[in-house]
């Protein structure tokens, strides 16, 4: 990368050397001399997986000041292709190159980072792959299928140096940041329980059936690193999420990620030292949803902390006033926090304190965005560029999200277990075999 007075140097020498020629003159339009003007600090970026969360990232990526250029859009369906294609050259005033196959687009040297917002199954094996092609990432969350792939994205990115936020964007919110400086300054006292919630109601899902791949589908892509299966009804599209564990990871992995990262934070903790959880399918049994869609779990810490998880998929009853959030409790007070404001209350209840963020970010609708995933991309960005700190590092992602791996686990093995507080291993035969998980040949990741 050139220096600034280097640079500096070589455009007025041009500037003199060319005299009296005009942009016109020298046959390039005011865009194409612009796409030059601070190209030596220009992130080209790539998004990998065009559904229903790629275009929150979009206002970070056309504000000038961030200088980002959309390289690559890519996705395994083509129409998605396509309307992505579309929706961006209006937003962005230009075309960028299209790609269905995540690994060709890493070959271009010129692509700096990577956005991944594929289904589960591929964020960490994506990312890893991102890594060793010299690209910095931001990878929703989940940032893992399992704890063994959240053990090789703290590798990778320790090998490999390179940037790896995690898109648990609430990190990046200044009210939210604002609490939890004062919670940990003991606002509320000695802060002793959070819990996190989720409520939403979800119809009724389609039983898959085997069917031919879908028009434009690249099936073996999709799959990646998954082990190979029939393509059954309506797969591909967000019922991924609930038709089993190959793509999955659940409502925890979709959505707890989120507030028990915060919980997590507000208490100041790592690892449990034990989870169970009472979880099942309640609702419109005959359905093809696989999994849990209500699910209570506990998580133990040392100095008996406790975050609790209540999350119901299918049924709207708004327990605790609002659809997600998470609640600390504390010796001497209380606090409310969600994407929108922080409330705190003292010891006998009374509201003393509500600070209203006016955010604009989702909440429980399909795709979410707004301002705070905004903030969270220019913080990647600004980090990439050595000139800020990561919000949420993947070191701190991965940790957060192991408490969404622990009650999956529980839930499959239908039992509670304990764990190792400092390097977060399951004291527990049948848990620790699904540490992992069974991939595709060929396509397990790896360092």
């Amino acid at each position: 990368m050139q220096n600034k007075t280097s640079r500096r140097d070589f455009v007025k020498r041009t500037s003199l050397a060319t005299a009296g020629l005009t942009i016109a003159g020298m046959g390039m339009s005011a865009k194409s001399y612009g796409s030059i003007i601070g190209a030596n600090d220009r992130m080209n970026v790539a998004v990998v997986g065009l559904g229903r969360r790629y275009g929150a990232y979009l206002d970070a990526i056309a504000n000038k000041s961030n200088n980002a250029n959309l390289m690559y859009l890519c996705d395994v369906m083509d129409h998605q292709l396509v309307s992505a294609d579309k929706n961006c050259q209006e937003k962005m005033g230009y075309k960028s190159k299209l790609e269905k196959d995540v690994r060709k687009l890493l070959e271009d040297k010129k692509l700096d980072s990577v956005f991944i917002a594929t289904p589960d199954h591929w964020h960490a094996p994506g990312t890893i792959m991102a890594l060793q092609a010299g690209k910095h990432v931001y990878i929703e969350k989940p940032c893992s299928h399992n704890m063994h792939e959240s053990e090789l994205l703290v590798a990778a990115q320790k090998k490999y140096g390179h940037v790896v936020q995690m898109g648990n964007q609430q990190r990046s919110s200044d009210h939210t940041i604002q609490i939890i400086d004062k919670i940990h300054k003991g606002i509320i006292g000695e802060a002793y329980k959070a819990v996190a919630f989720y409520t939403n109601a979800r119809g009724e899902v389609v039983n898959p059936q085997n069917a031919a791949v879908p028009e434009g589908l690249d099936w073996d892509l999709f799959q990646g690193p998954s082990p190979r299966k029939q393509y059954m009804h309506d797969t591909w599209n967000y019922n991924w999420h609930w038709y089993g564990w190959d793509f999955g990871t659940a409502e925890l992995g979709n959505n707890a990620t989120h507030e028990l990262d915060v919980a997590r934070w507000a208490l100041d903790v790592k690892y449990p030292e034990r989870v169970f959880v009472e979880a099942d399918k309640r609702h419109f049994k005959a359905d093809g949803w696989e999994m849990y869609d209500t699910m209570e779990a506990t998580f133990e810490f040392e100095k008996g902390k406790i975050i609790t998880w209540d999350g119901k998929s299918r049924n709207g009853y708004s327990t605790y006033g609002a659809g997600r959030g998470t609640i600390i409790y504390g010796s001497e007070g209380t606090v409310f926090v969600d994407r929108e404001k922080y409330m705190l209350y003292d010891r006998g209840g009374k509201l003393i304190e509500e600070v209203k963020s006016g955010s604009v970010e989702g909440g429980t609708a399909l795709g979410g965005g707004g301002d705070m995933t905004t903030k969270h991309v220019v913080n990647f960005f600004n980090t990439a560029r050595g000139k800020d700190k990561l919000t949420s590092p993947i070191l701190e992602g991965a940790i957060s999200q192991a408490m969404v791996h622990y009650g999956n686990v529980a839930y499959r093995i239908g039992a509670g277990f304990e764990i190792d507080p400092v390097n977060g291993r399951m004291y527990n035969r049948e848990a620790m075999k699904l540490w992992s998980r069974e991939y595709e040949k060929g396509w397990e990741p790896k360092l």
